[in-house]
């Protein structure tokens, strides 16, 4: 059996346990695809470029004819892996780029094969659009504010154990916002697929509740942050945790001495012409002798205003919750406390 579905009812049946398979080309889906989804190519890259240019430069029979010699040769090992796919239950969920030929040429396949094929209508381009009208609601999201090397993403962490509505958007993007936040991450994924992994988190949370996010800026190292949302989380309730630089730069030469001084030189020098040739070559010399308390106490100061002056103009009212400690179980109730207490507006 073959049904059309629309994008809700799409994302309903994947979240009943249905698999997604993904019938672009392996770059189409590797650039970026619905969190979870199996990746079946009717063409490769090469042969989705042959049927290309023979649309283009020759007709719509040409490239059928081109499609039905490629695909003729694959066809038992694409039966195959929609039947791998498709398991005890015989269901899957299936789309192309605009749910065209070629998730209908796949979709009778599967249905040939006795399997239930629910195919999405207008394809991976209406998951777009429905994920850009869907960050456009209003979310009811606290931001988490504070200097770095504060703690926010295990305060986010604590949070999310204590039965708190989060979002770690370093996590989603494997950042951690700064010039030293690639060093112990995997590689990130493109701002199509964080987009992607953002809008996955989002949907299962209750807009109508506290969401906690960290405060961040427009980029997390390459992943942009949708404008719709991060419109949002300028105008939103902020707390501003405020730590000593002492105590933060404690916690970071615990976080980061461990890493090879290669790739921590690499990172100061990133910043070299923010920091001010004085200040790079304190830094690296101060790296160099094995003093990282002191060498990332010098590179603060610049973190430190950087973060002030940015807090400032994106937040037009913030609350300072002052701590002495790096205890994120002890900030986490501090800044529960001001939300409980109402001082926050509602």
């Amino acid at each position: 059996m073959i049904e059309i579905v629309d994008i809700e009812k799409f994302l309903d049946h994947s979240d009943q346990g249905i698999p997604v398979v993904d019938v672009r080309s392996p770059g189409e889906y590797q650039k970026a695809h619905i969190p979870g989804a199996i990746n079946i190519p009717l063409f490769l890259d090469d042969e989705r470029k042959r049927v290309g240019t023979a649309y283009k430069q020759v007709n719509r029979e040409a490239a059928l004819f081109a499609g039905l010699d490629i695909v003729g040769k694959k066809m038992v090992d694409l039966a195959k892996n929609g039947m791998k796919a498709g398991g005890r239950n015989k269901k899957l969920l299936m789309h192309c780029w605009r749910g065209g030929m070629r998730s209908e040429s796949m979709a009778w396949l599967f249905d040939t094969m006795g399997l239930t094929c629910y195919v999405l209508k207008g394809g991976y381009k209406s998951y777009r659009t429905y994920l850009r009208e869907f960050l456009k609601q209003p979310f009811q999201i606290i931001i988490i504010g504070g200097k770095t090397g504060s703690g926010k993403t295990e305060i986010i962490k604590r949070l999310y154990q204590e039965g708190e509505q989060v979002v770690d958007l370093e996590g989603l993007a494997n950042h951690k916002g700064s010039a030293f936040g690639a060093l112990g991450e995997q590689p990130q994924p493109s701002t199509e697929q964080f987009e992607n992994f953002l809008f996955q988190e989002m949907r299962g949370l209750d807009a109508g509740k506290n969401i906690w996010m960290e405060d961040e800026s427009r980029n997390i190292g390459r992943c942009v942050i949708p404008p719709e949302l991060y419109l949002q989380m300028k105008e939103s309730r902020t707390l501003f945790l405020d730590i000593p630089a002492e105590m933060r730069a404690q916690r970071l030469v615990r976080d980061y001495a461990a890493y090879e001084k290669e790739d921590l030189r690499s990172c100061i020098l990133k910043i070299g012409k923010k920091l001010g040739g004085e200040k790079t070559g304190e830094s690296l010399e101060m790296l160099e002798k094995n003093e990282f308390y002191q060498c990332i106490l010098n590179i603060l100061d610049y973190y430190d205003r950087s973060y002030m002056f940015s807090l400032h103009k994106n937040h037009e009212a913030f609350i300072e919750v002052p701590s002495r400690s790096m205890d994120p179980e002890h900030n986490m109730r501090l800044l529960l406390d001001r939300v409980v207490k109402k001082k926050l507006k509602t």
